[in-house]
């Protein structure tokens, strides 16, 4: 991924496709001008596990179409899934652990950073 708008229309498309499948509460942060150390996060819940794993397969095989490559993807746990696209990382989460970890309050405040 090169350019904004490529890494924008990308985000998009996994909201979008995310959404599509019925994940929920799905959230974007843009930490370009953080100290993060990849630009733009994606969190989103799955219903369950399995769901969050369903998720994951959808992404993988519709990205791909586009050319756009995983890193790394940890799924040994699938009540949190992280995929890394490089500009961007992905966290699927079921709702309990999206509470109990509350990754989007860390990455407020790390978004807020480029504000100050």
């Amino acid at each position: 991924m090169e350019n904004r708008l490529q890494i924008e229309q990308t985000i998009n498309l996994i909201c979008r496709l995310i959404e599509d499948k019925k994940g929920e509460n799905i959230e974007t942060f843009d930490l370009r001008e953080s100290d993060y150390f990849v630009d733009y996060v994606v969190i989103a819940t799955a219903l369950v596990d399995k769901h969050a794993l369903a998720l994951l397969d959808t992404l993988k095989t519709e990205l791909k179409k586009e050319g756009i490559t995983f890193f790394n993807i940890d799924d040994e746990n699938p009540d949190w899934i992280v995929a890394d696209l490089g500009d961007i990382i992905v966290h699927l989460f079921t709702e309990n652990q999206r509470k109990k970890f509350n990754l989007e309050e860390f990455l407020q405040k790390m978004a807020k950073q480029k504000q100050d």
